[in-house]
C-alpha cells in the first residue's frame, strides 16, 4: 500500500515499450463497478474471488507489467501463478512511511490515482476504514509478511523516487529477461555494461544503500579482482579463525594481493568464546597499531564467529569502517553473513551487545565447504531447512528430494540450494532491516531454545544450528500443543533434521539454566516470550500466547 506500484509500473512500461496493466481496473471491469462498491456491497469477501480470475487471465498472457493490489500476493493460488509466470517484485516500506504517504494523498485526493490497497483514489481504502491506521497498516504487514517475503525481490521505497525504484526494477529484470538475442534491454542501466554476475544470489536493499549476495563454486581465488571492482583499496584487514587461517584465511589475503590490495590478518581462537569484549579490544589494539583510517576495509573470512566479531568492530572502530563478508560455513552462507547483525557475548546470553551495521558484500565460495566434517556440514543446512518450514514450503520438497546429494556436496545443487537459502534471507532483510515490522524475526524460528541450549551448556556441547534443530523440534511440538500444525508436519520435520544427522532432543541439559538463558532473550517483550511457530510448512507467525506451561512442558520433554 502506498509503496508506488501503479506509477513504478506505468514508468517501467514506458522505457521497455510495454503495456502496462492495473488488476485492479481490470477487477473493476470485470465486476462493472468500482473496486469501493464492491466492498460496499460485499466486503473483501467479494472482492478476492474477482480478483483471483483476473489473475487467471492475466498470468497466461507475457510482454506486459502487472500492477497487484497489496493483497493479490497472499492467496496461493494467485502467488502461485505469479511466481510461476513472470517476475515478482515486491514494493515495500516501513510502516510509518506508508501511514504518512496515505495521509498525504488523502489531503490531495485530486493529485490522481494512488495504488494503495485496491488501487483507488486516495481517500477510498476499504481496508484502514475505521479505527488506528498506523496499527491497522502494522498489523497488515505483519499478517502479510511470510506471503511477502516468498517474491523473488523487494525494494525499500522508503527513501527512494519514483524514478529510483522503476530503475532498480528494470535493474533485476532486464538482464534476466534479454531480448531475442539475448541482450538486455533498453531501459536497464547494464545494458551498455558487461552481462551481471552469473554467481549473484541477491542483491540486498537497505536504509543506506544496497550490496550483492554472491555464492559460486571456486570463486575464492578471484575475490580480489570483484572487490577491486568495488573499489576497495588497501590495505585491508582480514579477522579470521585458527581453523580458517589456513587455507583460507590465506588464500584470500593471497587473492587480495594478487589485485594489488595489500592485506593483514588477525586470528582469533575458533569457537563461540572468542565473541568477547575482551577479543574486540585486541583487534582495535591491532588495528590502531597498523594506522588503520575510516576508508580502509575489514574482511570477515570463516563462519559466524569471525562474522559478528569482525562486524563489531567495523560497526565501532572510528565509527565504522567498510566491511565484507567472506563466508566459508554453511551457517554463515545462508544465513549470519546476510543482514548486517553484528555481536558480542555476554556470560549470560549470547549476542546481547551489538549493532546493525550491513556489509558491502556477501562472497560465498562453496567449494570451501568440502573441507568441512559432516557435523559442520550438517549444522549449517539446519539454518537453511529452517527458512524453508517458515518462508518457503517448495525449498523443503528440495531438502527431502536431495537430502542425500547436498549431504555429499555435490556442487551444483548444493550452489543452487545455498543461492536460493541466501535469496530468501535477503529479500526478508530488505523488508525488515532492523527487525522492527514482524517480518525478519521470523528468520528466528528456532533459536529461542537454541539460543538458550548454546549458552546454558557455555557454547561446549552444541553446534549453533544444532541447537536451532533442537529448537525448531521444540518450537514444533508447542505449535502441535495448540492446535497450529497436525502432528504429521512435527513428524515431517523431525524425519527432515535425522536425514542431515542432526539433533532433534538434548538429554541431559538442566532445565533450570534452559530457563534462565530463554528469560534473557532478545525477542522477550513485556517479559514474555515471543514465538516463531508454524501454521502450515512454508507458513510461520510470531505468538506471544504461549502458555507457560506449555514451554516447560516442551523443554523438559526435549531434555529427557
Amino acid at each position: 500500500m502506498a509503496t508506488g506500484k501503479t506509477q513504478v509500473g506505468r514508468l517501467v512500461a514506458q522505457r521497455i515499450g510495454w503495456p502496462m496493466v492495473d488488476a485492479d481496473d481490470e477487477v473493476e471491469r470485470l465486476a462493472g463497478k468500482s473496486i469501493k462498491e464492491i466492498f460496499q456491497d460485499g466486503g473483501e469477501a467479494a472482492f478476492r474471488p474477482l480478483e483471483r480470475k483476473v489473475f487467471s487471465e492475466l498470468c497466461s498472457g507475457t510482454g506486459q507489467v502487472v500492477s497487484a493490489g497489496g493483497g493479490a500476493f497472499i492467496g496461493p493460488e494467485n502467488r502461485n501463478l505469479m511466481l510461476a509466470n513472470g517476475v515478482v517484485i515486491c514494493l515495500s516500506a516501513r510502516p510509518e512511511t506508508i501511514h504518512h504517504r496515505v495521509d498525504s494523498a488523502d489531503a490531495h485526493p485530486d493529485d490522481g490515482k494512488d495504488d494503495g490497497n485496491g488501487g483507488q483514489t486516495a481517500p477510498v481504502r476499504p481496508l484502514l476504514a475505521g479505527g488506528d491506521q498506523l496499527e491497522r497498516i502494522k498489523a497488515l504487514m505483519t499478517q502479510r509478511a511470510s506471503a511477502y517475503a516468498q517474491a523473488q525481490h523487494t525494494i525499500q521505497t522508503d527513501d527512494l523516487t519514483v524514478e529510483q525504484v522503476a530503475q532498480r526494477v528494470l535493474d533485476i529484470c532486464l538482464p534476466e529477461m534479454g531480448d531475442a538475442g539475448g541482450n538486455p534491454m533498453p531501459g536497464s542501466s547494464q545494458s551498455s555494461a558487461p552481462q551481471s554476475d552469473p554467481d549473484l544470489a541477491a542483491v540486498v536493499h537497505h536504509s543506506g544503500g544496497s550490496y550483492p549476495v554472491v555464492a559460486g563454486w571456486g570463486i575464492m581465488d578471484g575475490l580480489g579482482d570483484r572487490l577491486h571492482s568495488m573499489g576497495v583499496k588497501g590495505p585491508a584487514y582480514i579477522i579470521t579463525d585458527s581453523n580458517v587461517m589456513n587455507p583460507y584465511g590465506r588464500r584470500v589475503q593471497t587473492a587480495l594481493e594478487k589485485s594489488g590490495i595489500a592485506a593483514h590478518c588477525f586470528v582469533i581462537p575458533a569457537g563461540e568464546t572468542s565473541k568477547s569484549f575482551q577479543l574486540a579490544q585486541a583487534i582495535y589494539d591491532w588495528l590502531l597499531g597498523l594506522k588503520a583510517e575510516r576508508g580502509q576495509t575489514i574482511i570477515a573470512v570463516g563462519g559466524g564467529v569471525p562474522g559478528d566479531l569482525a562486524g563489531f568492530v567495523a560497526a565501532t572502530f572510528l565509527r565504522g569502517v567498510p566491511f565484507i563478508q567472506v563466508p566459508t560455513s554453511m551457517a554463515a552462507m545462508a544465513d549470519a553473513s546476510i543482514g548486517g547483525k553484528t555481536a558480542v557475548n555476554l556470560p549470560q546470553a549470547k549476542n546481547m551487545v551489538g549493532a546493525f551495521y550491513q556489509p558491502q558484500g556477501v562472497f560465498a565460495d562453496v567449494q570451501a565447504l568440502s573441507t568441512l566434517g559432516k557435523r559442520e556440514l550438517a549444522e549449517g543446512w539446519a539454518e537453511a531447512i529452517k527458512e524453508g518450514f517458515i518462508l518457503d514450503a517448495s525449498l523443503v520438497d528440495v531438502f527431502e528430494e536431495h537430502a542425500e546429494a547436498l549431504m555429499r556436496l555435490e556442487p551444483e545443487i548444493s550452489t543452487q540450494v545455498i543461492r536460493r537459502s541466501m535469496a530468501i534471507k535477503a529479500d526478508v532483510v530488505s523488508q525488515d532491516e532492523r527487525e522492527t515490522l514482524g517480518v525478519r524475526i521470523l528468520l528466528n524460528y528456532g533459536h529461542t531454545i537454541g539460543h538458550a541450549l548454546e549458552s546454558s551448556t557455555e557454547y561446549g556441547r552444541f553446534m549453533h544450528g544444532e541447537g536451532v534443530a533442537i529448537g525448531m523440534m521444540g518450537a514444533a511440538r508447542i505449535a502441535y500443543g495448540m492446535g497450529m500444525i497436525p502432528q504429521e508436519t512435527v513428524d515431517q520435520q523431525e524425519r527432515l533434521l535425522k536425514r542431515f544427522n542432526l539433533p532433534t532432543a538434548a538429554p541431559g541439559v538442566p532445565v533450570e539454566g534452559i530457563f534462565r538463558a530463554m528469560s534473557l532473550d532478545k525477542k522477550t517483550q513485556d517479559g514474555r516470550n515471543r514465538w516463531v511457530l508454524l501454521e502450515e510448512v512454508g507458513k510461520a507467525v510470531v505468538r506471544r500466547d504461549v502458555p507457560q506451561e506449555l514451554v516447560e512442558e516442551t523443554v523438559r520433554d526435549l531434555v529427557k
